[in-house]
């Protein structure tokens, strides 16, 4: 009656909302109001900075990349959540692998930027991805141990075609040196013996393909094997008459060869294949692939949060009509596609929104992993804003920038708080 209660509730609110007017109000009204002026803050620049927004190259790279990211990582980290969540419902090491997919959560972006930036390193050496990559690809396809191998001086080769063929034609019964230089011998393959002069065959092409170099000036002879010198073992050789292959054949550990009589008369080739440099991976922080990149450590990080709330929605849901269906005689994909996921959808609703809004305001992975080279190509708006406000000394753009960014959180909160409400009133 005497407006007592309303006065005590008002002063009791007063100070959420001095802080709320401080923190979130002003701040949102004075970028507002300076979007509108020019670099200087003096100048009206009407709605020339939100024009930037659709012309500046930088800015239209970091929209097209926020759509990426808004399609993408909110979309897998939440299908992955849900997939974990449903496998390890009835496992009893469940709990412990929800603990694992969860702990990423506890890592600062900072740190996580850290991880991934060595975890992509281009170095195989050093990069997980790559290293793992690397060791696919020399499984089915096993690198050349002489990339760098060539002829030296005086050599019998010539070049051609990215690997080496004999200037004159090989003759049966006459042993041929194919003398390289160019490796070094701790990049030699394991199973390398010394070389062997090839010792003459009749009706046969015989011969030695051997690294033809000796430390020490004026040390071993030249063309020919020296007790010192390895073979190129597995070195392939191929006889072509004609410009066809007639015959080929790989070298012994001593880096001795033959080949049948049908090679006589012919050209000793040693293939490019020979000679292809080492297979060195993926450029994960290249142009192409940079954004992929880091939208995969983001869902590394963010899959454990979606796995967690969808667990605890999963928990919620009568066991009789997932045991009802059973009985009707529907499969596992059945239940899980027909009852769960729909039964699911306001909790995979929530998390989807909820990451949405997380991906729009990324910036520490971006800024932390993307290397200089390639931070344009993998540019958001959030690292854009950075940049404008900071480097650039546009301070006009960069708030035009942080309006476009509130613009498109909204409707994706007002969806949340929205279900969100849905749900309580029911």
């Amino acid at each position: 009656m005497t407006g007592t209660r309303r006065t005590v509730a008002a002063l009791f609110l007063l100070p959420a909302l001095v802080l709320l007017g401080a923190l979130v109000v002003y701040p949102i009204g004075y970028s507002l109001v300076r979007s509108f002026y020019d670099r200087s803050g003096d100048g009206f620049a009407g709605v020339d900075n939100y024009k930037a927004l659709f012309t500046d190259d930088g800015i239209r790279t970091a929209l097209k990349n926020n759509v990426i990211w808004v399609v993408f990582a909110p979309t897998v980290a939440t299908a992955l959540g849900l997939i974990f969540a449903v496998l390890t419902e009835r496992v009893r090491w469940g709990t412990a692998f929800k603990l694992v997919v969860f702990m990423p959560m506890a890592i600062s972006m900072l740190a996580a930027g850290i991880i991934f930036r060595l975890v992509y390193d281009q170095d195989p050496d050093k990069g997980v991805a790559n290293a793992v990559w690397v060791g696919v690809h020399d499984t089915f396809a096993e690198s050349s141990a002489f990339p760098k191998a060539h002829p030296g001086r005086d050599s019998p080769l010539r070049a051609e075609d990215g690997g080496f063929i004999t200037r004159t034609p090989v003759r049966t019964g006459v042993p041929v040196a194919l003398p390289l230089v160019g490796v070094a011998p701790d990049q030699m393959p394991g199973s390398a013996q010394k070389a062997v002069q090839a010792r003459p065959e009749q009706g046969e092409i015989t011969g030695t393909a051997w690294q033809d170099f000796t430390r020490g000036k004026g040390v071993g002879t030249l063309g020919a094997p020296d007790p010192s010198e390895l073979g190129y073992a597995g070195m392939k050789i191929e006889a072509v008459k004609d410009g066809k292959v007639v015959a080929s054949t790989k070298a012994a550990a001593d880096g001795t060869f033959t080949l049948p009589g049908e090679a006589d008369g012919a050209l000793l080739r040693l293939p490019a294949s020979n000679f292809e440099e080492a297979y060195n991976g993926l450029d994960w922080l290249g142009p192409s692939l940079v954004t992929p990149a880091i939208i995969g450590s983001y869902i590394w990080m963010w899959a454990g949060f979606a796995m967690v709330l969808i667990a605890a929605g999963l928990a919620g849901i009568p066991r009789e009509l997932l045991e009802a269906a059973r009985v009707d005689g529907a499969s596992e994909w059945q239940v899980f596609r027909r009852v769960t996921v729909p039964l699911l959808a306001p909790v995979l609703a929530v998390v989807a929104v909820t990451l949405m809004i997380n991906v729009l305001k990324v910036f520490d992975l971006v800024f932390i992993i993307a290397p200089g080279s390639s931070q344009d190509d993998a540019n958001v708006l959030a690292l854009e804003l950075y940049r404008k406000g900071f480097s650039e000394d546009q301070p006009g753009i960069a708030s035009a920038i942080a309006v476009f960014l509130l613009l498109l959180v909204i409707p994706v909160m007002w969806f949340n708080v929205r279900r969100l409400r849905r749900e309580v009133r029911r």
